[in-house]
Order: C-alpha cells, then structure tokens, then sequence
C-alpha cells in the first residue's frame, strides 16, 4: 500500500457550524487527523500520515504560510517511505496556492490539493469525497506524468497552471482555464525567504480612481493591473501609470483570453498573457525574489503564452 502524507491547513473542508446547515460555519475549526478518522473507506486506500500545517480559512492564507507549505512538502517528498502528498486548503485561494508550489517545488512525487464547499458538518458534506479522491489519485500515480502538482475536485483532476475556481457555490466549482502551457514552467528557490515581496493588485472598472496606482506604488514592490477586456483601461490609469516606478503587470479581469505585447496601452508594462490578476501576481511575487529588472521578468511571464 502506497504511503501518503496529508498536510491540513484548515479551509471549509475543516468547516464546522451548525448541523445540516451550509452557511454559517467557520472554517478550520476541525483537525486534520479527525477528519481523515472520520471519513470511511479512506484508510484502505493508502497508509495515512497526517500534519496540521495551519487551520485558517483560506483568505488569511499569506506568504508566510506558502513558504513554510512549500519547505514541509519538499521535506516530506524527499522521504523514500512517502509516495504523494495531498493538502486539504480552502477553495478561495486554493488556485493561488497550487500555483506558488507548481513555481518552487522540485519533487518527483504527485502533490494534489483538494478542499469542499460544503464544511463537515453539513448535511451532506463534499469534503469526504474529495478528499478519497485526492488520496486516491496520489496513490494511484505512477510515472512522470503524475509528478508535480495539481488540484483534485468534484471528480477533475486539475493541473495547477490552469485551475480555477469559476463558481462561487456549486460543489463543481473548479474547472481548467486556458491552453496547456507548451513550456517547462519557470522554477523559483525561496531557500532563505520567510515571506514574498507584496504586490498589489487593482480592478479597473469604469471611472476608476487613478490615484490608487500612484498609492499601490508607495506600498508595493510591483502592481498587477486586472485590466477590462484584453488588459484594458482609462488614458487617466495609462498616464499616471508613468509616474509609477515599480514593475506593473496587465491581465484581464474576464478570465478566458489573453493580453499581448502588442495590446499594451503604456510602453513598459509586462503582459499576463493567459495568467487571470490572482495567478499574476503569485508570478510577479517571486519574480521579484530575483529582479526587479522589468525586461527580466517578461521573460518569466513569456512562458505563458
């Protein structure tokens, strides 16, 4: 039987509130180990070693917290009697989180994230489902394929490039957005780091205050731009952005397409291409670990193509 470590940090899935209700629970107030005693069938599909990472919801969910994710789940792939990790984490931010350990890990062994929409207490919770799931494609992998890390939910198998959450209440709330990246993804050492540089991330809509740029700039290393349409946005934004001196990336706020090169409204921004604004600025955060040059960091953003 194949050895699995789960690494618990709270989420919806370690929700509890009150019986048979879905809302109103608070996030993270279960343990990991209680909640894998609970679920039935799961020991038999793999020998289960269980840690609490954290147990938060997962919109407090901060850098610090990815590093020490990352550094734990390096560690634990690096044991010969482990085969795969699964990491139980809140749905909000579980995308952004699969990506930053897509950038920094270097295991051979499959990392499958998974969570619910539903808290444990519910009257027909999901979280034991996904949770038999994601042990069971962890256990189940076998070759190169299965190497690095993905998410695993309602029944999908979502690799961490192109997984988002596109439903705010469906138990099917995942799907995969975009191309396949057609390259090797860009690798990033945190060895040394307790937390990312900060980056800020500004919605443009209509009428849009442009003074926020000039602000994001005083409290930011770099600033991501969820631009309407395909990185759109105001000439007042296009011209106070050459007051701005920090990097800014430009992505979309649809969430399907792409922002080109050749789209860009201000001379010397980078480009998303298919990176949504979350996903973006998770690359810009650890781009900045390295340079600040602005040249430097397209060429981490090229691989998205």
């Amino acid at each position: 039987m194949k050895k699995i470590v789960v690494l618990a940090t709270g989420g919806t899935i370690a929700g509890a509130g009150k019986p048979g209700e879905n809302l109103g629970y608070r996030s993270g107030s279960i343990s990991g180990v209680e909640l894998v005693k609970s679920v039935p069938g799961l020991s038999g599909l793999a020998e289960l070693e269980v840690e609490q990472v954290c147990n938060i919801n997962s919109d407090d969910v901060n850098s610090k917290i990815w590093i020490a994710l990352a550094n734990r789940i390096q560690a634990v792939c690096e044991r010969g009697d482990v085969d795969g990790v699964v990491v139980m984490h809140g749905t909000d931010t579980m995308e952004e989180t699969a990506f930053f350990l897509s950038l920094v890990l270097d295991v051979e062994k499959p990392v499958v994230l998974t969570g619910a929409m539903r808290p444990a207490t519910s009257l027909a919770p999901d979280g034991p489902a996904n949770l038999c799931f994601a042990v069971g494609i962890a256990a189940g992998c076998n070759g190169a394929a299965c190497r690095g890390v993905c998410v695993a939910f309602a029944g999908k198998v979502l690799d961490a490039r192109r997984v988002q959450k596109v439903h705010a209440n469906d138990l099917d709330a995942f799907d995969a957005i975009g191309s396949a990246c057609g390259s090797v993804l860009p690798k990033f050492s945190i060895e040394g780091f307790s937390e990312l540089p900060k980056v800020a991330v500004l919605y443009f809509h209509a009428d849009a205050d442009s003074a926020l740029l000039e602000f994001a700039a005083q409290r930011s290393a770099g600033i991501v731009i969820a631009g309407a349409g395909a990185g759109e946005f105001s000439k007042e934004w296009a011209d106070a952005l050459a007051r701005v001196n920090v990097p800014v990336v430009v992505a979309s706020r649809i969430g399907r397409g792409t922002v080109m090169p050749e789209g860009l409204l201000v001379p010397g921004t980078i480009p998303a291409y298919s990176l949504p604004p979350q996903k973006a600025a998770v690359l810009l955060r650890l781009a900045l670990t390295e340079t600040q040059n602005v040249e430097k960091i397209k060429e981490f953003f090229e691989e998205f193509v």
